[in-house]
Protein backbone atom coordinates (compact mmCIF):
# COMPACT_ATOMS: atom_id res chain seq x y z
CA UNK A 1 0.00 0.00 0.00
CA UNK A 2 0.99 3.82 -0.05
CA UNK A 3 3.24 5.99 1.91
CA UNK A 4 2.00 9.25 1.11
CA UNK A 5 -0.47 10.44 -1.70
CA UNK A 6 -0.11 13.63 -3.73
CA UNK A 7 -3.99 15.23 -4.57
CA UNK A 8 -3.37 17.29 -7.57
CA UNK A 9 -6.75 18.90 -7.04
CA UNK A 10 -8.06 21.52 -4.72
CA UNK A 11 -11.33 22.02 -3.29
CA UNK A 12 -13.95 19.55 -1.74
CA UNK A 13 -12.82 16.95 -4.25
CA UNK A 14 -9.30 16.91 -2.51
CA UNK A 15 -10.71 17.35 1.34
CA UNK A 16 -12.66 13.54 -0.59
CA UNK A 17 -9.42 11.68 -0.99
CA UNK A 18 -7.99 13.42 1.63
CA UNK A 19 -10.31 11.76 3.95
CA UNK A 20 -9.84 8.26 2.33
CA UNK A 21 -6.09 8.02 2.96
CA UNK A 22 -6.66 9.34 6.57
CA UNK A 23 -8.96 6.46 7.06
CA UNK A 24 -6.51 4.31 5.14
CA UNK A 25 -3.72 5.16 7.24
CA UNK A 26 -2.15 7.49 4.00
CA UNK A 27 -0.69 10.64 4.31
CA UNK A 28 -1.70 13.34 2.46
CA UNK A 29 0.27 15.98 0.28
CA UNK A 30 -1.32 19.02 -0.51
CA UNK A 31 -0.98 21.33 -3.56
CA UNK A 32 -2.22 24.66 -3.50
CA UNK A 33 -1.91 28.15 -5.41
CA UNK A 34 -1.23 31.37 -3.48
CA UNK A 35 -4.90 32.28 -4.00
CA UNK A 36 -5.94 28.78 -1.89
CA UNK A 37 -3.16 29.07 0.85
CA UNK A 38 -5.61 29.38 3.43
CA UNK A 39 -8.09 26.84 1.68
CA UNK A 40 -9.32 23.74 4.31
CA UNK A 41 -7.70 21.18 2.02
CA UNK A 42 -4.43 23.13 2.78
CA UNK A 43 -5.28 23.54 6.46
CA UNK A 44 -6.18 19.15 6.91
CA UNK A 45 -3.80 17.91 5.29
CA UNK A 46 -0.27 15.92 6.40
CA UNK A 47 1.94 18.02 4.26
CA UNK A 48 1.44 21.13 1.45
CA UNK A 49 3.42 22.80 -1.03
CA UNK A 50 2.46 25.83 -3.02
CA UNK A 51 2.86 25.44 -6.84
CA UNK A 52 2.24 28.81 -8.53
CA UNK A 53 0.12 31.91 -8.32
CA UNK A 54 -3.59 31.92 -8.61
CA UNK A 55 -4.37 31.09 -12.52
CA UNK A 56 -5.24 27.39 -13.02
CA UNK A 57 -2.36 27.10 -16.06
CA UNK A 58 0.28 28.51 -13.69
CA UNK A 59 -0.41 26.35 -10.69
CA UNK A 60 -2.89 23.33 -10.68
CA UNK A 61 -2.36 22.78 -14.40
CA UNK A 62 1.70 22.89 -14.16
CA UNK A 63 2.81 19.50 -14.33
CA UNK A 64 6.41 20.24 -13.43
CA UNK A 65 5.66 22.03 -10.11
CA UNK A 66 2.67 19.06 -9.28
CA UNK A 67 5.65 16.33 -9.86
CA UNK A 68 8.01 18.81 -8.13
CA UNK A 69 6.09 18.59 -5.16
CA UNK A 70 5.66 14.99 -4.86
CA UNK A 71 9.38 14.96 -5.32
CA UNK A 72 10.47 16.98 -2.67
CA UNK A 73 7.58 15.18 -0.57
CA UNK A 74 8.23 11.88 -1.21
CA UNK A 75 4.98 10.94 -2.61
CA UNK A 76 4.47 7.57 -4.23
CA UNK A 77 1.29 8.45 -5.87
CA UNK A 78 -0.33 11.02 -7.51
CA UNK A 79 -4.44 11.17 -7.42
CA UNK A 80 -5.86 13.75 -9.94
CA UNK A 81 -9.30 13.93 -8.61
CA UNK A 82 -11.86 15.35 -11.28
CA UNK A 83 -11.03 18.45 -13.95
CA UNK A 84 -8.08 19.41 -14.01
CA UNK A 85 -4.96 17.34 -15.03
CA UNK A 86 -7.73 14.47 -14.28
CA UNK A 87 -8.19 13.07 -17.60
CA UNK A 88 -4.69 14.51 -19.51
CA UNK A 89 -2.72 11.18 -20.60
CA UNK A 90 0.32 13.11 -20.89
CA UNK A 91 0.32 13.92 -16.89
CA UNK A 92 -0.68 10.45 -16.06
CA UNK A 93 2.18 8.80 -18.70
CA UNK A 94 4.91 10.96 -17.32
CA UNK A 95 3.88 10.42 -13.51
CA UNK A 96 4.32 6.72 -14.34
CA UNK A 97 7.72 7.35 -16.05
CA UNK A 98 8.99 9.13 -12.48
CA UNK A 99 8.10 5.73 -10.75
CA UNK A 100 4.97 7.69 -9.07
CA UNK A 101 1.83 5.70 -9.09
CA UNK A 102 -1.28 7.65 -11.01
CA UNK A 103 -4.67 6.69 -9.47
CA UNK A 104 -6.76 6.05 -12.29
CA UNK A 105 -6.88 4.68 -15.67
CA UNK A 106 -3.63 3.52 -18.09
CA UNK A 107 -2.70 6.77 -20.15
CA UNK A 108 -3.55 4.65 -23.52
CA UNK A 109 -6.98 4.47 -22.05
CA UNK A 110 -7.22 8.02 -21.61
CA UNK A 111 -6.17 8.81 -24.85
CA UNK A 112 -8.89 6.64 -26.44
CA UNK A 113 -11.60 7.76 -24.01
CA UNK A 114 -10.62 11.09 -24.78
CA UNK A 115 -11.09 11.38 -28.34
CA UNK A 116 -14.90 11.00 -28.72
CA UNK A 117 -14.83 9.29 -32.30
CA UNK A 118 -12.16 7.40 -31.00
CA UNK A 119 -14.59 5.82 -27.76
CA UNK A 120 -17.36 5.11 -29.72
CA UNK A 121 -15.33 3.34 -32.43
CA UNK A 122 -14.17 1.29 -29.57
CA UNK A 123 -17.65 1.17 -28.08
CA UNK A 124 -18.99 -0.27 -31.27
CA UNK A 125 -16.91 -3.37 -31.89
CA UNK A 126 -17.11 -4.27 -28.28
CA UNK A 127 -20.99 -4.56 -28.59
CA UNK A 128 -21.81 -1.51 -26.46
CA UNK A 129 -25.07 0.31 -28.46
CA UNK A 130 -24.49 3.77 -29.87
CA UNK A 131 -26.62 6.93 -31.04
CA UNK A 132 -26.97 6.66 -35.00
CA UNK A 133 -24.69 8.86 -36.39
CA UNK A 134 -20.88 9.35 -38.84
CA UNK A 135 -18.52 6.41 -38.71
CA UNK A 136 -15.78 8.92 -37.10
CA UNK A 137 -14.66 12.43 -37.99
CA UNK A 138 -16.51 14.70 -40.68
CA UNK A 139 -14.45 15.53 -43.39
CA UNK A 140 -16.09 18.45 -45.10
CA UNK A 141 -19.78 20.06 -45.03
CA UNK A 142 -20.58 18.01 -48.10
CA UNK A 143 -20.45 14.52 -45.60
CA UNK A 144 -21.89 16.03 -42.77
CA UNK A 145 -24.93 16.69 -45.37
CA UNK A 146 -24.79 13.58 -46.74
CA UNK A 147 -24.79 11.69 -43.02
CA UNK A 148 -27.58 13.95 -42.17
CA UNK A 149 -29.85 13.05 -44.71
CA UNK A 150 -29.22 9.42 -44.20
CA UNK A 151 -29.96 9.59 -40.47
CA UNK A 152 -32.61 12.55 -40.82
CA UNK A 153 -32.92 15.67 -38.81
CA UNK A 154 -32.55 17.04 -36.50
CA UNK A 155 -28.75 15.82 -36.03
CA UNK A 156 -25.95 16.99 -33.57
CA UNK A 157 -22.73 18.10 -34.47
CA UNK A 158 -20.05 17.95 -31.64
CA UNK A 159 -16.48 18.03 -31.04
CA UNK A 160 -14.16 15.15 -31.44
CA UNK A 161 -12.15 16.53 -28.67
CA UNK A 162 -15.08 18.27 -26.67
CA UNK A 163 -16.77 18.02 -23.78
CA UNK A 164 -19.23 20.66 -20.96
CA UNK A 165 -21.42 21.78 -24.27
CA UNK A 166 -18.77 23.45 -25.80
CA UNK A 167 -18.43 22.55 -29.87
CA UNK A 168 -21.76 20.97 -29.76
CA UNK A 169 -24.52 22.66 -32.07
CA UNK A 170 -28.20 21.89 -33.40
CA UNK A 171 -29.28 21.56 -36.73
CA UNK A 172 -32.62 21.31 -37.40
CA UNK A 173 -32.89 21.45 -40.71
CA UNK A 174 -30.81 21.28 -44.07
CA UNK A 175 -30.86 25.00 -44.14
CA UNK A 176 -29.29 25.47 -40.65
CA UNK A 177 -26.50 22.77 -41.14
CA UNK A 178 -23.81 24.75 -42.91
CA UNK A 179 -24.16 27.90 -39.93
CA UNK A 180 -23.95 24.81 -37.48
CA UNK A 181 -20.98 23.24 -39.07
CA UNK A 182 -19.20 25.93 -39.05
CA UNK A 183 -20.05 27.42 -35.31
CA UNK A 184 -19.13 23.62 -34.03
CA UNK A 185 -15.86 23.72 -36.12
CA UNK A 186 -14.51 27.38 -34.57
CA UNK A 187 -15.45 26.71 -30.94
CA UNK A 188 -14.01 23.22 -31.33
CA UNK A 189 -10.80 24.85 -31.94
CA UNK A 190 -10.97 27.72 -29.78
CA UNK A 191 -11.96 25.47 -26.89
CA UNK A 192 -9.75 22.03 -27.84
CA UNK A 193 -7.06 23.04 -30.18
CA UNK A 194 -8.79 20.98 -32.64
CA UNK A 195 -11.73 21.30 -35.38
CA UNK A 196 -12.33 17.91 -35.60
CA UNK A 197 -16.32 17.53 -35.18
CA UNK A 198 -19.14 14.28 -35.80
CA UNK A 199 -22.63 13.84 -36.01
CA UNK A 200 -25.04 12.41 -34.16
CA UNK A 201 -28.78 12.20 -34.23
CA UNK A 202 -30.35 14.61 -31.95
CA UNK A 203 -32.72 12.89 -29.18
CA UNK A 204 -35.67 14.87 -28.60
CA UNK A 205 -36.40 13.96 -24.90
CA UNK A 206 -33.70 11.40 -23.82
CA UNK A 207 -32.64 11.35 -20.59
CA UNK A 208 -28.77 11.07 -19.69
CA UNK A 209 -28.19 7.85 -17.97
CA UNK A 210 -24.44 6.97 -16.51
CA UNK A 211 -22.95 4.06 -14.69
CA UNK A 212 -19.91 3.83 -12.48
CA UNK A 213 -17.73 0.74 -12.93
CA UNK A 214 -14.40 -0.15 -11.37
CA UNK A 215 -12.10 -2.68 -12.59
CA UNK A 216 -8.63 -4.00 -11.36
CA UNK A 217 -5.54 -5.05 -12.96
CA UNK A 218 -7.00 -8.98 -12.82
CA UNK A 219 -9.89 -9.21 -14.91
CA UNK A 220 -12.71 -8.29 -12.40
CA UNK A 221 -14.84 -5.64 -13.60
CA UNK A 222 -18.08 -4.88 -10.82
CA UNK A 223 -20.83 -1.89 -11.60
CA UNK A 224 -22.71 0.37 -9.15
CA UNK A 225 -25.89 1.24 -10.44
CA UNK A 226 -27.18 3.68 -12.65
CA UNK A 227 -26.75 7.98 -11.90
CA UNK A 228 -29.72 10.04 -13.61
CA UNK A 229 -28.43 13.31 -14.90
CA UNK A 230 -30.93 14.61 -17.05
CA UNK A 231 -31.22 17.69 -15.02
CA UNK A 232 -28.45 19.88 -17.32
CA UNK A 233 -28.23 23.42 -18.03
CA UNK A 234 -26.10 24.26 -21.04
CA UNK A 235 -24.98 20.80 -20.88
CA UNK A 236 -23.83 21.09 -17.24
CA UNK A 237 -25.17 19.13 -14.63
CA UNK A 238 -27.21 20.44 -11.82
CA UNK A 239 -28.92 17.64 -9.83
CA UNK A 240 -28.16 13.36 -10.25
CA UNK A 241 -30.15 10.72 -9.10
CA UNK A 242 -29.32 6.93 -8.33
CA UNK A 243 -30.76 5.10 -9.05
CA UNK A 244 -32.74 6.70 -12.11
CA UNK A 245 -37.05 7.17 -11.72
CA UNK A 246 -37.01 6.06 -15.34
CA UNK A 247 -35.37 2.74 -14.77
CA UNK A 248 -36.66 -0.87 -13.79
CA UNK A 249 -34.09 -3.20 -11.87
CA UNK A 250 -33.82 -5.47 -15.23
CA UNK A 251 -32.63 -2.45 -17.26
CA UNK A 252 -30.31 -1.65 -14.75
CA UNK A 253 -29.09 -5.31 -14.73
CA UNK A 254 -28.83 -5.77 -18.22
CA UNK A 255 -27.02 -2.27 -18.97
CA UNK A 256 -24.29 -3.31 -16.16
CA UNK A 257 -23.52 -6.53 -18.08
CA UNK A 258 -23.08 -4.95 -21.53
CA UNK A 259 -20.92 -2.15 -19.43
CA UNK A 260 -18.79 -4.28 -17.91
CA UNK A 261 -18.20 -7.30 -20.08
CA UNK A 262 -17.08 -4.47 -22.70
CA UNK A 263 -14.36 -2.75 -20.14
CA UNK A 264 -13.51 -6.73 -19.37
CA UNK A 265 -12.49 -7.24 -22.92
CA UNK A 266 -11.16 -3.41 -23.28
CA UNK A 267 -8.45 -3.99 -20.39
CA UNK A 268 -9.81 -1.24 -18.42
CA UNK A 269 -8.78 -0.54 -14.81
CA UNK A 270 -9.48 1.99 -11.84
CA UNK A 271 -12.64 4.06 -12.25
CA UNK A 272 -14.51 5.16 -15.16
CA UNK A 273 -18.42 6.21 -16.23
CA UNK A 274 -20.68 5.26 -18.81
CA UNK A 275 -22.25 8.02 -20.13
CA UNK A 276 -25.30 7.34 -22.38
CA UNK A 277 -28.57 8.90 -23.77
CA UNK A 278 -31.75 6.72 -23.26
CA UNK A 279 -35.08 7.41 -24.68
CA UNK A 280 -37.92 5.01 -25.68
CA UNK A 281 -36.48 1.68 -23.81
CA UNK A 282 -32.73 2.29 -26.05
CA UNK A 283 -29.75 3.13 -24.55
CA UNK A 284 -26.95 5.09 -26.68
CA UNK A 285 -23.68 5.20 -25.64
CA UNK A 286 -21.97 8.91 -26.24
CA UNK A 287 -19.22 8.99 -24.33
CA UNK A 288 -16.57 7.72 -21.06
CA UNK A 289 -14.94 10.02 -18.24
CA UNK A 290 -12.02 7.88 -16.87
CA UNK A 291 -11.73 9.36 -13.96
CA UNK A 292 -13.84 10.17 -10.34
CA UNK A 293 -17.29 11.59 -11.53
CA UNK A 294 -18.93 14.84 -9.38
CA UNK A 295 -21.62 12.66 -8.59
CA UNK A 296 -19.52 9.18 -7.22
CA UNK A 297 -21.37 10.48 -4.07
CA UNK A 298 -25.23 9.32 -4.73
CA UNK A 299 -23.53 6.20 -5.95
CA UNK A 300 -21.37 5.21 -2.71
CA UNK A 301 -24.72 6.31 -1.30
CA UNK A 302 -26.94 3.37 -2.51
CA UNK A 303 -24.16 0.61 -2.70
CA UNK A 304 -22.44 1.55 0.46
CA UNK A 305 -18.80 1.50 -0.96
CA UNK A 306 -16.07 3.90 -0.51
CA UNK A 307 -15.15 5.22 -4.23
CA UNK A 308 -11.89 6.65 -3.67
CA UNK A 309 -10.45 3.90 -1.03
CA UNK A 310 -11.33 1.25 -3.99
CA UNK A 311 -9.56 3.55 -6.26
CA UNK A 312 -6.58 3.61 -4.61
CA UNK A 313 -6.47 0.28 -3.50
CA UNK A 314 -6.27 -0.95 -7.43
CA UNK A 315 -3.62 1.60 -8.28
CA UNK A 316 -1.53 -0.60 -5.13
CA UNK A 317 -2.22 -3.42 -7.17
CA UNK A 318 -4.90 -5.04 -5.01
CA UNK A 319 -7.17 -6.78 -6.55
CA UNK A 320 -11.35 -5.82 -6.04
CA UNK A 321 -11.74 -8.75 -4.28
CA UNK A 322 -15.57 -8.71 -4.95
CA UNK A 323 -17.75 -9.62 -7.85
CA UNK A 324 -20.97 -8.42 -8.88
CA UNK A 325 -23.31 -10.43 -7.05
CA UNK A 326 -21.33 -8.50 -3.62
CA UNK A 327 -22.92 -5.32 -4.60
CA UNK A 328 -26.17 -4.32 -2.90
CA UNK A 329 -28.32 -1.50 -3.71
CA UNK A 330 -30.47 0.31 -1.15
CA UNK A 331 -32.89 3.03 -1.60
CA UNK A 332 -32.51 5.91 -3.64
CA UNK A 333 -29.76 9.15 -3.06
CA UNK A 334 -29.95 12.82 -4.69
CA UNK A 335 -27.10 14.85 -4.86
CA UNK A 336 -27.66 18.99 -5.15
CA UNK A 337 -24.47 20.96 -6.66
CA UNK A 338 -24.25 23.96 -5.39
CA UNK A 339 -22.54 26.99 -7.04
CA UNK A 340 -21.20 30.37 -5.45
CA UNK A 341 -23.93 31.91 -8.52
CA UNK A 342 -26.82 34.10 -8.90
CA UNK A 343 -30.00 31.82 -8.96
CA UNK A 344 -31.58 33.67 -11.89
CA UNK A 345 -28.82 34.72 -13.97
CA UNK A 346 -26.10 31.92 -12.67
CA UNK A 347 -23.30 35.00 -12.80
CA UNK A 348 -20.53 33.58 -10.44
CA UNK A 349 -20.78 35.67 -7.38
CA UNK A 350 -17.40 34.88 -5.38
CA UNK A 351 -16.68 36.49 -2.10
CA UNK A 352 -16.27 36.12 1.51
CA UNK A 353 -18.25 32.93 3.91
CA UNK A 354 -19.36 35.14 6.83
CA UNK A 355 -21.42 32.39 8.31
CA UNK A 356 -21.93 28.85 7.05
CA UNK A 357 -23.95 26.28 8.71
CA UNK A 358 -24.42 22.86 7.18
CA UNK A 359 -27.58 20.75 7.38
CA UNK A 360 -26.98 16.84 9.20
CA UNK A 361 -29.05 14.34 10.19
CA UNK A 362 -29.81 10.77 9.31
CA UNK A 363 -29.13 9.94 5.33
CA UNK A 364 -27.38 13.93 5.07
CA UNK A 365 -23.95 13.99 3.88
CA UNK A 366 -21.82 17.16 2.80
CA UNK A 367 -19.19 17.49 0.71
CA UNK A 368 -17.96 21.00 1.10
CA UNK A 369 -14.49 22.60 1.92
CA UNK A 370 -16.42 26.33 2.89
CA UNK A 371 -15.92 27.41 6.59
CA UNK A 372 -16.75 30.60 7.94
CA UNK A 373 -14.05 33.46 7.15
CA UNK A 374 -12.90 31.66 3.65
CA UNK A 375 -13.04 33.90 0.57
CA UNK A 376 -14.07 32.01 -2.34
CA UNK A 377 -11.56 32.91 -4.88
CA UNK A 378 -12.94 34.15 -8.81
CA UNK A 379 -10.49 32.02 -10.18
CA UNK A 380 -11.33 28.48 -10.45
CA UNK A 381 -15.23 25.94 -11.21
CA UNK A 382 -18.01 28.07 -8.76
CA UNK A 383 -19.51 25.03 -7.16
CA UNK A 384 -18.92 25.68 -3.41
CA UNK A 385 -20.62 22.16 -2.31
CA UNK A 386 -22.26 19.10 -2.76
CA UNK A 387 -25.63 18.32 -1.15
CA UNK A 388 -26.67 14.90 -0.93
CA UNK A 389 -29.05 12.75 1.00
CA UNK A 390 -30.09 9.29 1.08
CA UNK A 391 -33.56 7.51 1.96
CA UNK A 392 -34.98 4.32 1.37
CA UNK A 393 -36.83 5.30 -2.17
CA UNK A 394 -37.23 8.18 -3.69
CA UNK A 395 -40.06 10.02 -1.99
CA UNK A 396 -38.47 9.92 1.08
CA UNK A 397 -35.46 10.97 -0.46
CA UNK A 398 -36.88 14.05 -2.02
CA UNK A 399 -38.31 15.04 1.45
CA UNK A 400 -34.80 14.79 3.08
CA UNK A 401 -33.43 16.63 0.64
CA UNK A 402 -36.04 19.82 0.84
CA UNK A 403 -35.28 19.93 4.77
CA UNK A 404 -31.71 19.58 4.64
CA UNK A 405 -31.59 22.65 2.11
CA UNK A 406 -33.99 24.77 3.94
CA UNK A 407 -31.33 23.94 6.78
CA UNK A 408 -28.02 24.97 5.16
CA UNK A 409 -27.15 28.96 5.19
CA UNK A 410 -24.22 30.28 3.42
CA UNK A 411 -23.58 33.93 3.98
CA UNK A 412 -21.64 36.18 2.15
CA UNK A 413 -22.33 35.17 -1.30
CA UNK A 414 -25.26 34.30 -3.61
CA UNK A 415 -25.59 30.84 -4.02
CA UNK A 416 -28.08 28.06 -6.03
CA UNK A 417 -30.18 26.54 -3.16
CA UNK A 418 -33.25 28.99 -4.15
CA UNK A 419 -33.09 27.41 -7.43
CA UNK A 420 -32.41 23.39 -6.43
CA UNK A 421 -35.43 24.16 -3.31
CA UNK A 422 -38.21 25.49 -6.77
CA UNK A 423 -36.26 22.11 -8.74
CA UNK A 424 -37.60 19.91 -5.83
CA UNK A 425 -41.12 21.42 -5.55
CA UNK A 426 -41.94 21.07 -9.07
CA UNK A 427 -44.86 18.51 -9.74
CA UNK A 428 -42.81 17.45 -12.93
CA UNK A 429 -39.73 16.38 -10.77
CA UNK A 430 -41.31 15.21 -8.35
CA UNK A 431 -43.04 12.48 -10.83
CA UNK A 432 -39.32 11.60 -12.12
CA UNK A 433 -41.01 12.13 -16.24
CA UNK A 434 -38.35 14.84 -16.83
CA UNK A 435 -35.56 14.42 -19.61
CA UNK A 436 -32.41 16.70 -20.42
CA UNK A 437 -33.93 19.48 -22.12
CA UNK A 438 -36.95 19.95 -18.97
CA UNK A 439 -34.44 22.12 -16.62
CA UNK A 440 -33.47 24.60 -19.32
CA UNK A 441 -36.96 25.63 -20.20
CA UNK A 442 -37.96 25.52 -16.01
CA UNK A 443 -35.30 28.13 -15.92
CA UNK A 444 -36.13 30.00 -18.64
CA UNK A 445 -39.92 29.97 -17.19
CA UNK A 446 -38.86 31.46 -13.87
CA UNK A 447 -40.97 28.79 -12.66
Amino acid sequence: MFRKILIANRGEIALRVQRACREMGIASVAVHSTADADAMHVRLADESVCIGPPAARDSYLNMPAILSAAAITGADAIHPGYGFLSENASFAEIVEAHGIAFIGPSPAHITMMGDKIAAKDAMKRLGVPLVPGSDGALTSLAAAAEVAAEIGYPVLIKAAAGGGGRGMKVAHTADELAEAWQVARTEAKAAFGNDSVYMEKYLDRPRHIEMQILADNYGDVVHFGERDCSLQRRHQKLLEEAGSPALTSSQRTELGETVTRALRQLGYRNAGTLEFLYQDGQFAFIEMNTRLQVEHPVSEMVCDVDLVREQIRIAAGQPLGYDQSAVRFRGHAIEIRITAEDPETFIPNPGLISLYHPPGGLGVRVDSALYAGYRVPPYYDSMIAKLIVHAPDRAQAIARMRRAIDEFAIIGVKTTLPLHRRILDDPTFQSGDYTIHWLERFVAKGA
